[in-house]
Order: C-alpha cells, then structure tokens, then sequence
C-alpha cells in the first residue's frame, strides 16, 4: 500500500478517519490525544472513555464530532498511562487493527500518528519503522489515501528518512 508521511496538527487534517495514539483506558490526555480532544470537543473524549477500556494493542471507534473526519479509530499501542510503556508488538498489532478497522469502515483516507512513540515511550525512529513496514505490506481493499502525521519538524524529518525505505512510501 502507498502511503505519504505529513506534517501537522493531526486535529487541523481532514480524512475519512484520523486515527488517536490511545493508551488501553482510551481516557485523552496528552499528545496526540490531548490534540484531538481538544479538536474534537469534550463529547470526544466522553465517547472514547465509554469504548473502553481496551485491550493493549486492540482499537475503539467513535465518532470525531468537531473534527474535519468522520471516524476516530482510538489504537492502544500503550497501557493506561503510568502502567508501562508501549512494545514493538503492541505498535504492530495497534497498527494492524487500525488499517483493518479503518477497512471495515469502507474508509479511503486515514491519517495516522506514531503509535507508541512520545509519551508512550518507544523510540521514536524504530516505531515509525514498524509502522511503516505494516503500512508497506498492507493490502488495502478501500484505503487510497495514508497519511503519517508529525508535529515536530525534527519528527517529521525522522518520519520521512525512516519511511523513505519502503517501497510503499511516496512523497
């Protein structure tokens, strides 16, 4: 699958689905989530907190109320904050579920952050490796548009060399 890597305020983007870096509580706290609550207004964070909890690396689907999308696929590549930090498997698995999420929606564009990475704790540059390498070996039935999202411009750099190395990825 081709994917782009982006950079941003995912909450500013519009997609069919924007997808949360969510802790297993699904409670919104900072980061990317903090952005998208903010984005999305309280009644956001209200319906995520009421999908969960879920299982670590499993996802919950809300609506994205104020934001320019319309799903939210809230991905728990990290425990409750505080309980631990994020594995390379539950980045993978966090990954999977969103793309065959997102799938079962019939949705065609998505735009993703780095699972796991920032307050969950992985390193940054080998999450945005897995991601990628599921991003790049994806079959994709419905998505035609697969945006990875950074904030920081160091992010963003890192995000673009890293996935710069998959045959899926285009500028």
């Amino acid at each position: 699958m081709e994917f782009r890597v982006v950079q941003g305020d995912i909450a500013a983007k519009s997609a069919d689905a924007l997808v949360n870096a969510a802790g297993t509580s699904l409670q919104m706290g900072s980061g990317v989530a903090g952005a998208l609550r903010r984005g999305g207004g309280e009644a956001l964070n209200e319906a995520a907190v009421a999908e969960g909890p879920v299982d670590l690396g499993e996802v919950a689907v809300t609506d994205a109320f104020d934001l320019d999308a319309e799903y939210v696929i809230h991905a728990a590549a990290m425990p409750h904050y505080g309980d631990g930090e994020a594995t390379a498997r539950s980045i993978r698995s966090a990954t999977r579920n969103a793309l065959a999420t997102a799938e079962s929606l019939g949705v065609e564009s998505l735009v993703m952050p780095a699972l796991g990475c920032g307050v969950a704790g992985f390193e940054y540059e080998e999450g945005v490796g897995i991601i990628a390498e599921v991003l790049d070996s994806w079959e994709s039935e419905t998505l035609d548009d697969v945006r990875l999202i950074a904030y920081a411009d160091e992010e963003y750099e890192a995000m673009r060399r890293v996935a710069g190395a998959y045959d899926g990825y285009r500028e």
